[in-house]
């Protein structure tokens, strides 16, 4: 996937920020496309992309650390725009001889801010506000013909803009939702200094990804991975509107999947979808794959190469179809890893996927996050019960299973997780979580009950709130609605005699376990 010549292009240059996913999030907020790339891209490849502006993101690194990443002066002199964010900020200060001092004095969390509202970036923005700030070196002097348009108690240039070259610098974080009129300021770059278009609307994405699927797949017979998410449903709708009959649905039930998953699946389907399916009944074959595998990468592997596997089997049958749409996601791709990205936890349609494959691939969401996916997914008139639903990894329950996985094992947290979901939906804090889900751990933890000693298995509870999975906080969870949990799971699915609450954020944990 990949965004037409009528998208003005922002590209975000990534310094090894915490943030520079969600800046580019921010950016498409704004109907702008945007896209993260290296820091050290090469001012030509910037150039031939046409972007029409540039974000350089923070970073953990000093200015002075002897391997901190150094800005190419080249990338200020392409005649576009840049805004730099706190690192991005000092290094393009730095670079334009401006002054950068570690002062001793560092600003973190919510900070107040003054600010010249008559600049660009400031614009119909209060004078006095709150901005989140996380910085240790601070710029002293902004770089000869620059103005200074904002400042703080510790820092004297807290913003600074140089209009006639396009150039302007902030020290705090505009794309976190801590900095309550960051957005504002984003569209004030976006708009009046970099002149973009808000055309990067989930209509503009449907057409440019069925014209791009069409000029793929020719005439092709095409077949979709459906696990019945959001993701791998909207992906098959898109492509459907493309090419119509020639694409075939298929949903292979690993044995991984939640309580009364399948038949879900299979029921909203038809439902819902006018569309060829196939139902592949694999749960045998995908234990057999898992049996003695415990690290996480491996199953997760082993998972997608039996995915694929049973994916060109089907094909066989189908006219030898050649194509396989899979609902990947930008998360997915940033996560598993790659030239320039450490890999977090390699996804089983991406890192995950065997190196000899008979099929191509068609990812029409792989560069969207996942609120764009639910936004395209109304748009295409998907039921709300699907846009809404929870994400489930692809690997499903063996991901949850904190070692081997076996069919005793996968009873014991299903039955753990149906009653999670059940207690969750009573007390009608659905609507608020972005995924809840049982983990389980394999360990024995030793108990009472009946008077008798037990060695059993603890649960894991695990909530959390995000808006696209690339943070997340863990979920609040009233303590009565945690004591019923407890209770039942305790007190109805043998061999488990502890329930545990995991109150990690992401980062530095994720969301799933493994």
């Amino acid at each position: 996937m990949t965004p037409t010549a009528g998208d003005d292009t922002v590209l975000v240059l990534d310094f090894g920020a915490q943030y520079a996913q969600l800046i580019a999030r921010r950016v498409r907020e704004c109907h702008v496309y945007s896209e993260v790339v290296p820091y050290d891209v090469d001012p030509e490849a910037v150039r031939a992309r046409g972007a029409r502006a540039l974000i350089l993101s923070g970073g953990p690194a000093s200015v002075y650390e002897p391997a901190a990443p150094v800005l190419d002066p080249r990338l200020l002199n392409l005649g576009i725009p840049v805004l730099g964010l706190c690192y991005g900020q000092q290094a393009m200060a730095r670079v334009l001889g401006g002054q950068v001092e570690p002062t001793g004095v560092r600003e973190y969390g919510r900070t107040a801010l003054s600010a010249e509202i008559q600049s660009v970036l400031f614009r119909d923005l209060p004078a006095e506000q709150t901005v989140w700030m996380s910085h240790g070196d601070t710029v002293t002097a902004a770089p000869p013909g620059a103005k200074v348009t904002a400042w703080t108690q510790a820092a004297p240039v807290a913003g600074f803009e140089d209009p006639a070259r396009g150039l302007y610098g902030v020290q705090f974080h505009p794309e976190v939702a801590h900095t309550p009129r960051g957005l504002d300021l984003l569209k004030n770059f976006l708009y009046d200094a970099a002149g973009c278009r808000p055309n990067w609307t989930s209509m503009s994405i449907i057409e440019e990804q069925e014209a791009a699927v069409r000029a793929q797949v020719g005439d092709a017979h095409v077949l979709c991975a459906l696990s019945g998410g959001v993701d791998s449903s909207v992906a098959a709708l898109l492509v459907h509107r493309a090419i119509g009959d020639r694409l075939t649905c298929v949903f292979v039930d690993t044995g991984l999947l939640r309580h009364g998953e399948a038949e879900q699946v299979e029921e909203t389907f038809r439902r819902d979808f006018k569309v060829d399916l196939v139902h592949v009944k694999a749960a045998d074959r995908f234990l057999d794959r898992l049996a003695g595998v415990t690290d996480p990468e491996v199953k997760r592997k082993a998972i997608g190469t039996e995915f694929i596997r049973v994916f060109e089997e089907v094909a066989r049958d189908h006219g030898d179809a050649r194509f396989l749409v899979q609902g990947t996601l930008y998360p997915d791709v940033v996560e598993s890893g790659g030239k320039q990205t450490a890999t977090i936890k390699t996804h089983h349609n991406v890192g995950g996927l065997p190196e000899q494959m008979h099929l191509e691939l068609v990812e029409p969401l792989r560069l969207l996050f996942k609120d764009e996916v639910r936004r395209v997914g109304v748009e295409l008139g998907l039921p709300e019960d699907v846009v809404l639903r929870q994400p489930f990894p692809g690997p499903g329950l063996a991901v949850r299973i904190v070692g081997e996985v076996t069919a005793e094992r996968l009873e014991t947290l299903r039955a753990a997780d149906r009653i999670l979901l059940e207690e969750v939906r009573r007390a009608g804090l659905d609507a608020e979580l972005w995924q809840w889900f049982a983990v389980l751990p394999v360990v024995r933890t030793v108990g009472v009950m009946g008077d008798g000693r037990t060695y059993a298995y603890p649960v894991v509870v695990r909530a959390v709130t995000s808006e696209d999975a690339m943070t997340a906080d863990f979920a609040r969870l009233p303590w009565e609605v945690l004591e019923r949990i407890s209770t039942r799971v305790v007190g109805e699915v043998p061999g488990v005699n502890r329930v545990a609450y995991d109150v990690t954020s992401k980062p530095p944990g994720t969301i799933e376990w493994e």
